[in-house]
């Protein structure tokens, strides 16, 4: 008999090319103003010194197909981001050591009530709630690390109903992977089910009822969405 109240869902899990086990997911960090001209297009300047974070809840991911269009909010805003899934960790993690802690990678969208966070930063609070949505954290099946190869300049898109509306490349990235781990690691012990999506390119903007989104990274599954 269970000592416990009452019985919580499992953990969200991912699918791994190649693979019959599914990857399960423990923490999703992510950040912010990683591309210089996303920093700019939300009229800020990108802070070049170190990276900054925001989690979100990982009971809150989705794994594309129909996504439900969230509460609270009139101005949802897609974010394609190159995601990276670890396999280990520990302490603090030297940045030549970085790759030896990723499992693989995939491609994700932080969807974000924008009208929430604008509100948000006028009034200097946080702005959990317009992040941290349910369904709001939308993930693709991974992609060994071996079998991806080295980060380069790998493509980065999202069209909407077809249309491009962000493009670029990970080459763009202001904090490449190995530099993002190695300053995440000085503030928590990173390890298997961590998940860090590594910012937004330029070119975010709103999705409404009934919009198609499909997220591609060079070299990872793609992810396709329809908000419902």
């Amino acid at each position: 008999m269970s000592d416990k109240l009452f019985s919580l869902a499992d953990r969200p899990v991912l699918p791994v090319v190649g693979e019959a086990g599914l990857y399960p997911i423990a923490r999703i960090f992510c950040v912010g103003r990683n591309y210089a001209a996303h920093a700019a297009e939300m009229g800020v300047a990108v802070d070049r010194e170190a990276p900054f974070y925001f989690t979100v809840n990982p009971t809150h991911v989705a794994r594309g197909g129909e996504v439900a269009y969230p509460t609270g909010t009139s101005d949802y805003h897609h974010e394609v981001e190159f995601v990276v899934a670890l396999s280990g960790g520990g302490g603090t993690i030297p940045q030549d050591k970085a790759q030896d802690c990723i499992y693989g990678y995939g491609v994700g969208l932080d969807m974000t009530r924008r009208d929430l966070q604008n509100a948000a930063k006028q009034a200097r609070r946080p702005w959990c709630l317009s992040k941290d949505c349910e369904g709001g954290t939308i993930l693709s099946p991974l992609i060994k690390a071996s079998e991806f190869g080295a980060i380069g300049a790998q493509e980065i898109s999202l069209t909407k109903n077809g249309e491009m509306v962000q493009r670029s490349d990970l080459s763009y990235m202001v904090h490449q992977v190995p530099d993002l781990i190695a300053h995440l690691s000085q503030f928590y012990c990173l390890g298997a089910g961590d998940i860090i999506m590594t910012g937004t390119p330029e070119g975010v903007g709103p999705v409404s009822v009934g919009d198609r989104l499909i997220a591609k990274v060079e070299g990872v599954p793609s992810l396709e969405v329809v908000f419902v």
